[in-house]
């Protein structure tokens, strides 16, 4: 059972959100806490799942994979049965970055990185169009990356609590 968080949990959730990196003494140190109790917190934060887990954040193009592209996606059924074979399908795509079911017209938004159209057009015609259900797609390509952060704002005032 998770408790509710406190100012100096959101401090923690801020420095290790900035830098997953930091030892507990330094981290210790920017949330004036002293080492003990502040790995305490933390190890209860992991328990708890406010911190989900820990990565390097990579350089998309340095490693070949520069096009972003969004892709909308109907199925024909809307049906659970559909719903799962989809999911369990795109669970098992690499270029998937994001998958989200949405509301509206369409079933699911897509987020894909690729190395280029070439990749794109393998992707969409031997891949997407092949899943479970997919009776139509739109795309739109990313000319520019103007803001990606996968940083959640930790306010010390939680929208609608004191």
């Amino acid at each position: 059972m998770s408790r509710e968080i406190d100012h100096i949990d959101r401090k923690i959730l801020r420095e290790l959100q900035a830098d997953g990196r930091l030892s507990n003494a330094e981290l210790s140190r920017r949330v004036a806490l002293s080492p003990t109790p502040c790995l305490e917190r933390v190890r209860r934060l992991e328990r708890e799942g406010y911190i989900q887990g820990y990565r390097a954040q990579l350089d998309p193009h340095k490693l070949g994979r520069s096009v972003v592209c969004f892709i909308e996606v109907a199925l024909d059924r809307t049906t659970p049965d559909v719903f799962d074979r989809f999911r369990d399908a795109v669970l098992d795509m690499p270029e998937v970055m994001e998958c989200h079911m949405i509301t509206g017209g369409l079933d699911y938004l897509l987020k894909v990185r690729l190395a280029d159209m070439g990749e794109y057009r393998r992707f969409l015609g031997d891949s997407l169009v092949t899943l479970p259900g997919v009776k139509a797609t739109h795309t739109y390509v990313v000319m520019e990356e103007v803001k990606t952060d996968n940083v959640i704002p930790v306010e010390d005032a939680m929208p609608g609590r004191r």
